[in-house]
C-alpha cells in the first residue's frame, strides 16, 4: 500500500517516519499522528491516513453530512479522542495546584470534599486518588451514560461508594471513576470545572489543541474512532500475551476488572457529540499528537523558549513511585506515580525514568526527563489492549534508536 505521510522529521529522526509508515503497512493503522519534542524543540510531526476510522457516512459532530465516509484525509489539525491518555494531562491539574500552594497532597480528600469520607473513606488522602489507591475503582450501581456526563451523579456515586479495600493499602486502576474523583476534587478546590481549568491554565498558555469538553467551534476537527483488528501475523511489538488470570478477569462480569471498566453501563458512544463535549478526565480528552507531545515537553522545561509547567520538585512528584506490584483491576503488576503510569513491563515507555499515560486501544503520551524526549501518538483505530499497543511501541522503539 502507498502511505501518503504528511509533516516532517528533523535530521536523525527518519526511523520514526519509517516506523510510522510500517504501522499502516503491517499493523492495521487507519489514521494516526505522532509528534516528538526533544529538549523543548519539536523534532517529529507526522500524520497520515483517514480522519475517520469507518465508512459509515451520515452526520459528523458539527452537523455536516458525508464527513464520516472513511475517505476524508487526516489533516494537520485533526484531533481524536485519546481515552485514558487524558489522565496524564488531567493529573497535571492537582500537581499544579499543589505547586501553587492550593492543594495538600497529604490531606484527607474530605478536607476539600466533606461528603467523600462516607463508609470508611475518611483516611483517603489526595495522593491516594492520584496513585489509584483510593479503593473505589468501581461502583455498586454503574451509572448510565446520561448520569456519567451530568457532572453530579458521578461525584455523588463515588462519595457514597464503600471502598473495595482500605484506602492506601493496595492499588487498582480507577479506569472510569478517576473522572469523578479528580474532577470533583478540582471543582471543590478551585470553583472551576476541570475542563475549564485545563483550558485556561494549561491548554491556553501552551497553545495546545487539547480539550476536556470539545467546544462546538472545534468539533468539526474531531474524527470518528472505532475498533480495528490487528493483521494476522503482523509485528506484535511489545504486546503482552495475556495470562489466563487476566483473560478470565475480563470475561467475568463480577470481577473487579469488568466492574471498573463498566462503571458506565452501557458503554457510551465515544463518537456522540454529547460524550465529546463532556468533561471526563479519565477517558474523554480530545487531542492532537502534537498537543500531547507539547504538553509533556512543558512538564520537563521550557517549550520553544516559552512557557513551562512543572517546577523541578513537581516533576519529581509526578514520576516518583507511589504504587507498584499487583494491580487489583488490571491483574498485572503496574507502577504509578502521582497521576502517571511509570515505565515497566505492563506499560513500556522510553526508559526507566519515563512517566506518562496510554489510552486503551492505542494513544500514548509520555515524557522522559533523562533524554529530554516528550512523545505523543494519537490514532482513530482502536486495537485490543490496555497499555502496550504495538503501533505505539514501534514508534517508541524508533525514537529510542534515533537518540
Amino acid at each position: 500500500m502507498v502511505v501518503d505521510v504528511q509533516g516532517a522529521v528533523a535530521p536523525g529522526y527518519e526511523p520514526v517516519r519509517d516506523a510510522f509508515v510500517r504501522n499502516f503497512e503491517q499493523r492495521g493503522e487507519r489514521g494516526a499522528a505522532v509528534a516528538v519534542y526533544r529538549d523543548g524543540r519539536k523534532v517529529v510531526d507526522l500524520w497520515a491516513g483517514t480522519k475517520h476510522v469507518d465508512g459509515t457516512g451520515g452526520t459528523s459532530p458539527n452537523g455536516s453530512t458525508g464527513a464520516a465516509d472513511g475517505t476524508t484525509p487526516w489533516a494537520v489539525d485533526t484531533a481524536q479522542i485519546v481515552r485514558s491518555a487524558t489522565k496524564g494531562v488531567a493529573a497535571a491539574v492537582p500537581l499544579l495546584l499543589h505547586q501553587r500552594g492550593r492543594l495538600d497532597l497529604d490531606a484527607p480528600v474530605s478536607t476539600y470534599w466533606p461528603e467523600f469520607k462516607a463508609h470508611g473513606k475518611e483516611r483517603t488522602l489526595v495522593r491516594h486518588l492520584l496513585s489509584h489507591r483510593a479503593g473505589v475503582p468501581a461502583l455498586d450501581r454503574p451509572l448510565t451514560p446520561v448520569e456519567a456526563l451530568d457532572g453530579e451523579s458521578g461525584p455523588a456515586a463515588v462519595a457514597a461508594q464503600p471502598p473495595f479495600w482500605a484506602p492506601g493499602t493496595a492499588h487498582g486502576y480507577h479506569a472510569q471513576t478517576y473522572s469523578w474523583l479528580l474532577g470533583e476534587l478540582v471543582r471543590r478546590v478551585t470553583g472551576r470545572t476541570i475542563g475549564r481549568w485545563v483550558a485556561e491554565e494549561i491548554a491556553g498558555p501552551l497553545g495546545l489543541d487539547f480539550w476536556l469538553g470539545v467546544p462546538d467551534e472545534e468539533a468539526h476537527r474531531v474524527g470518528r474512532v472505532g475498533p480495528v483488528e490487528a493483521p494476522e501475523g503482523g509485528d506484535g511489538g511489545l504486546r503482552l500475551r495475556p495470562k489466563r488470570s487476566v483473560a478470565e478477569a475480563y470475561r467475568d462480569p463480577q470481577s473487579l476488572t469488568r466492574r471498573a471498566f463498566g462503571a458506565i453501563d452501557p458503554l457510551p458512544d465515544e463518537n456522540d457529540p454529547a460524550y465529546r463535549a463532556a468533561e471526563l478526565p479519565a477517558s474523554a480528552g480530545i487531542s492532537t499528537a502534537r498537543a500531547l507531545a507539547r504538553f509533556y515537553a512543558a512538564t520537563l522545561g521550557e517549550v520553544d523558549g516559552g512557557a513551562r509547567l512543572f517546577a523541578p520538585a513537581t516533576l519529581t512528584l509526578a514520576r516518583t513511585e507511589e504504587s507498584s506490584g499487583p494491580d487489583r483491576v488490571l491483574v498485572v503488576n503496574t507502577r504509578f506515580g502521582l497521576g502517571y503510569m511509570l515505565h515497566g513491563p505492563a506499560s513500556p515507555l522510553l526508559a526507566p525514568g519515563s512517566f506518562g499515560h496510554p489510552g486503551r486501544g492505542g494513544s500514548l503520551g509520555f515524557a522522559d526527563p533523562e533524554s529530554g524526549v516528550a512523545f505523543g501518538y494519537v490514532t482513530n483505530g482502536l486495537q485490543k489492549g490496555v497499555t502496550a499497543d504495538p503501533r505505539a511501541q514501534a514508534l517508541v522503539r524508533a525514537v529510542r534508536s534515533a537518540l
